[in-house]
């Protein structure tokens, strides 16, 4: 992410994961035979060690979990099919993030728009609370991603996430696998069958855009900083005001210029008044219990509104927390889509 060093410059992102690949190995070459052969076990094999981050590095690209999910598969088969023409000379990894690429890129063209967060669509809601006109939106909304053990959270932090969404499918390609894969400008160039200048003007451009929305210190370091033992208290006392509906515990903890958005539904108010008067005249008078969990590197809940109807606590959407320096929060991103709780392995109810 973005951040000044000693002397106060900006220095370019440094997200990657891990070191440089090293030339296909034994048993990948062995499985390689076997999978050219037809064995369809040993190819799983062999892409399975890879799966996790093709998927972050489909997600960078994409924003939802979804198109993600659908270019990782459709990466695997074209891995499949085209396996006879890798010729080793470069790593595994890097041969199946080049096919991941173009299937995002594929992926891209076809959907014709970029997700987003709700914050960035215009001025604040200000209109009161009502939840029986709330209407959903046909955006593409940018979705929160389950915390699998990346190498390197700062690679799918929300603010980062969002960022490449405002870059060319090009650019947030090429710096994708520059300044997070550890690709050369030369392979980035092979990828996307251009020539090396044309990639690092494109990489020019796209870190110009990033520092312009990138926040200087990342959210990891602001996590690390903080300690572990007091974010879970952060994460529990907001769960526990949420509980017991207490507006003003929850706003004490918040930072002046706090935003707080709840997508689908173009909802996102921003500073400590006007999210008070949301609070106040619409969630915090529901029945709300929660589960801890992290999306995208941040501290989240699954929140789950009472239904009477049904006598249980019902899965309503994933809360990600974006926090200051100081342990306010500074951003609440809810989006309010049920079906993601089974890809956070959380349950649909809980019972009364």
């Amino acid at each position: 992410m973005q951040a000044r060093d000693a002397h106060g410059c900006r220095r370019s992102i440094e997200v990657r994961i891990g070191q440089r690949s090293r030339q296909t190995t034994a048993p990948e070459a062995t499985l390689i035979e076997a999978a050219r052969a037809g064995d369809e076990k040993a190819f799983e094999s062999l892409v399975a060690p890879y799966r996790r981050a093709l998927h972050a590095h489909c997600y960078r690209m994409l924003g939802t979990l979804a198109d993600s999910e659908d270019a990782v598969q459709d990466s695997m088969l074209r891995a499949w099919r085209g396996l006879a023409g890798f010729d080793g000379r470069s790593s595994l990894r890097n041969w199946l993030h080049r096919i991941a690429t173009n299937a995002s890129l594929d992926v891209i063209a076809h959907r014709g728009r970029s997700p987003v967060l709700l914050a960035e669509q215009g001025p604040p809601t200000a209109e009161a609370w009502d939840p029986e006109t709330r209407k959903e939106t046909e955006v593409l909304w940018l979705q929160p991603l389950p915390d699998e053990g990346y190498e390197r959270r700062e690679g799918v932090e929300l603010a980062f996430i969002a960022a490449l969404e405002h870059l060319s499918p090009n650019q947030r390609a090429a710096l994708i696998m520059r300044e997070v894969l550890g690709f050369s400008a030369r392979e980035v160039a092979e990828v996307m069958t251009t020539s090396e200048p044309s990639v690092k003007s494109a990489l020019q451009r796209a870190r110009a855009r990033l520092d312009e929305r990138v926040p200087n210190r990342s959210q990891q370091e602001t996590l690390r900083a903080l300690g572990d033992t007091r974010v879970q208290m952060i994460v529990r006392n907001y769960a526990d005001a949420f509980e017991r509906g207490d507006v003003d515990g929850l706003v004490s903890m918040l930072a002046d210029h706090a935003e707080w958005s709840m997508s689908p539904y173009s909802l996102w108010y921003s500073g400590r008044d006007a999210i008070r008067q949301l609070l106040a005249t619409g969630p915090a008078k529901e029945g709300w219990r929660h589960r801890f969990t992290s999306a995208n590197g941040q501290p989240a809940v699954g929140c789950y509104r009472w239904d009477a109807r049904r006598a249980a606590f019902v899965a309503d959407g994933i809360d990600v927390l974006t926090l200051d320096d100081d342990g306010r929060i500074l951003a609440m991103t809810a989006l309010l889509d049920p079906a993601l709780f089974a890809r956070f392995g959380l349950p649909e109810r809980i019972d009364s």
